[in-house]
């Protein structure tokens, strides 16, 4: 346990060390909702052309995206420490190497939560209301979308080579997942069934919807932003972990133990 949480906590102590970093990371989503929802909200808004306000819209899928990219992309720095010989330093420690890398997912969802609150920190003053009750239940929520993404991260990266290739493969994993989880637009019942499955595969999908189930719970506009129940989306959510985690950490680990 020692272990474990020594792992994380360099990571999380890593990020709170490198203010561009942290700079970065808050700058993009606050331009993502306030330029692109606000436009929206502008162009498409308006009780005539939609029945919620897309500015919250995107707000709670920015949220949501953030942490799940974050916590996905900051498990690239596994590759950077096997190209600096620091994973091999750790793995020949005496505990498991399945602590080593859960203790990284871990540590980058904590980097992630860091990020998630700070956008719900900032929600007043974007004009997104935001009660403490949403808050208290976000918090946790955003929680689990990081762990889900932090082992989703895992999986990619496992046969990944070099952290140059992992920062161009990403990309292509990340961008189609902005739109097949409807984080900008609202994803229609008319879509062609190809998109549908590609997006019923996205797991920022569930991530995206299940922070929407929070956000607009009790809200008449509910059933027009929400695409399943909050049950379901947990549910997936913990059985993609549970895949990830498994198949991610046991990749990674034979990767490293073959080197």
């Amino acid at each position: 346990m020692s272990a474990f949480l020594a792992i994380a906590y360099r990571d999380l102590l890593k990020f709170l060390r490198d203010p561009l970093r942290i700079a970065g990371t808050l700058i993009f989503p606050i331009i993502f909702i306030v330029l692109l929802g606000g436009t929206l909200e502008a162009g498409f808004g308006g009780e005539q052309k939609a029945n919620y306000n897309l500015l919250y819209f995107v707000y709670t899928g920015v949220l949501a995206q953030t942490v799940f990219q974050s916590s996905a992309l900051g498990i690239i720095s596994l590759i950077e420490d096997r190209e600096n010989d620091f994973s091999q330093e750790v793995f020949v420690s005496p505990i498991s190497r399945y602590t080593i890398v859960i203790g990284k997912i871990l540590g980058e969802t904590l980097v992630s939560l860091v990020q998630g609150v700070a956008i719900l920190a900032i929600a007043p003053l974007i004009g997104v209301p935001l009660s403490l009750g949403q808050v208290a239940l976000l918090v946790p929520v955003l929680a689990l979308v990081c762990l889900m993404a932090g082992a989703f991260g895992v999986v990619v990266l496992a046969n990944i080579g070099s952290q140059r290739a992992a920062q161009q493969v990403f990309p292509f994993i990340f961008l189609p997942q902005f739109f097949l989880a409807g984080v900008f637009i609202p994803l229609g019942n008319d879509l062609p069934l190809f998109l549908k499955v590609l997006s019923l595969a996205s797991p920022m999908r569930y991530a995206v919807d299940l922070a929407r189930n929070v956000y607009y719970a009790g809200n008449p506009e509910y059933a027009d932003v929400v695409l399943r129940s909050p049950q379901f989306n947990l549910t997936v959510i913990f059985l993609l972990f549970a895949v990830f985690l498994v198949v991610g950490t046991t990749l990674f680990v034979r990767k490293e133990s073959n080197r």
